[in-house]
């Protein structure tokens, strides 16, 4: 089980941003072979929900208004640490990030923009293809919309 909390890009501390961009680092930079500029300048318009195993983040996405990503609420930056997958990690960070949505921002509409290959992932967590296909850094994408 992971503790999941969520925080604003202030509340974050100097350590637990660290612990983020480098989880985000190891997986989207390292492991999928991709070079592109994760720090966007959109982190400080975000809410962090950041899932801890032991005092380690393992777990974490950020989410945005409507608005501020998309037209519509949005998560990005899902990602789990290789080692912990195996655990199902990635449902819980992606049910608490929607929970957070919902609480946070009174909507229910959620949009993504999912890498092809998790798209039956976020098929169990009730999100829809809509669009066709593109390239985003090099990985094919879909968008997908969450209606609760």
């Amino acid at each position: 089980m992971i503790e999941i909390t969520v925080k604003t890009f202030q509340e974050l501390s100097t350590q637990e941003l660290y612990d983020i961009l480098q989880l985000r680092s190891e997986v989207f930079v390292v492991e999928q072979d991709c070079v592109y500029q994760d720090l966007d300048g959109k982190d400080q318009n975000a809410l962090h929900v950041i899932g801890y195993k032991n005092s380690k983040v393992v777990a974490y996405t950020r989410i945005f208004k409507p608005g501020d990503y998309f037209e519509n609420a949005s998560i990005g930056r899902v990602v789990v640490d290789a080692k912990e997958r195996t655990h199902k990690y990635g449902y819980d960070i992606m049910e608490a990030s929607i929970n957070a949505v919902k609480l946070k921002y009174n909507t229910s509409t959620i949009k993504i923009s999912a890498q092809v290959y998790l798209t039956r992932f976020y098929n169990r967590l009730e999100f829809q293809e809509v669009g066709e296909e593109y390239l985003e850094d090099g990985i094919p994408h879909i968008d997908m919309i969450y209606k609760a």
